[in-house]
């Protein structure tokens, strides 16, 4: 009898080679990524980043040309008058404040974008056990750390790639708003070509942490909860501590560590206090938030059952 140990026995007693060597990490970096964009939730999901970032940002920009407008015409926004004397230096004043930030107003949108990349970050790895498809998963690549690996690259790159075209367009959609009071910057003025990469960066890294806490926990829900509430809940919270007055360790000590802000000093430039760290040092811990998440994660997703 012939032997068909090397062999797959097919349908009508037709036999197929087995194909040579065995599954490794690029296999199944393809066949995450197309796991990834082959359901709906991924290309909503990045729409909706990229809409909400740079049209908040745009209704920024177009609140500050609205206000200069207003100051223009010797009033305010809400109809006060401005006495005549007054008007030329307030102007001047408002455009210096405006030109000073244009780059982190039109990137303003970033701050709810982060709210929209967590949860994509989650659902790669949590969709999976909601599913059962993560047991399909492990017995087509039994190496659990090169399934990691895999997923966190593709949506690594994914992200990295969105964040950037989303931080780029809100930038320039937003210049082009601010550039009728000629108060807009360009990508060749210190610091701004950072700010913008920065904030894709941001979006990245936001999006890993989301995917390092899915990993420890499981469940979409907990998962986008505990990442919303470490990036956006926490930082509202520190506002309610007190300042450097009352002597206590409060607000200016803890900023720093916060992770929203630290992620954030890279492309808000509004942030630049004395009582932070340097832009990339601030990246820094921000981005080791993200690692200890995606260690915590990939030692569990090793150790525990799917």
């Amino acid at each position: 009898m012939t032997s068909v140990a090397a062999h797959e026995r097919l349908v009508g007693g037709a036999v197929a080679p087995h194909p040579p060597g065995r599954a490794g990490f690029v296999g199944t970096v393809r066949s995450e990524f197309t796991k990834l964009w082959s359901v709906r939730s991924t290309y909503w999901t990045l729409l909706a980043l990229l809409i909400v970032c740079v049209g908040i940002g745009a209704l920024f920009c177009w609140g500050q040309t609205a206000r200069l407008a207003s100051i223009s015409s010797g009033t305010t926004l809400r109809g006060g008058p401005i006495p005549a004397g007054a008007v030329h230096s307030i102007l001047i004043q408002r455009e210096d404040q405006t030109r000073s930030m244009a780059t982190t107003i039109s990137l303003f949108g970033l701050l709810f974008g982060q709210l929209i990349i967590v949860v994509l970050g989650s659902l790669v790895i949590t969709s999976e056990y909601s599913t059962g498809m993560i047991r399909t998963s492990l017995t087509s690549m039994p190496r659990r750390g090169t399934i990691f690996a895999a997923k966190a690259f593709v949506f690594g790159v994914v992200a990295l790639v969105t964040g950037l075209v989303t931080s780029f367009l809100a930038f320039f959609v937003g210049q082009a708003i601010l550039s009728s009071w000629h108060v807009n910057d360009t990508l060749g003025q210190t610091d701004v070509l950072r700010s913008v990469i920065g904030g894709g960066l941001f979006l990245c890294v936001c999006g890993l942490l989301s995917f390092g806490i899915g990993a420890m926990l499981r469940h979409s829900a907990g998962a986008i909860s505990a990442s919303i509430g470490l990036l956006f809940v926490v930082f509202i919270l520190s506002n309610f501590l007190p300042g450097p007055p009352s002597g206590w360790f409060g607000q200016t000590d803890i900023d720093k560590w916060i992770p929203f802000f630290a992620g954030s000093r890279l492309w808000e430039n509004a942030l630049g206090g004395v009582h932070l760290f340097s832009p990339w040092t601030s990246f820094g811990v921000f981005c080791a938030y993200a690692a200890a998440a995606m260690i915590g994660g990939l030692v569990l997703f090793l150790r525990r059952d799917a």
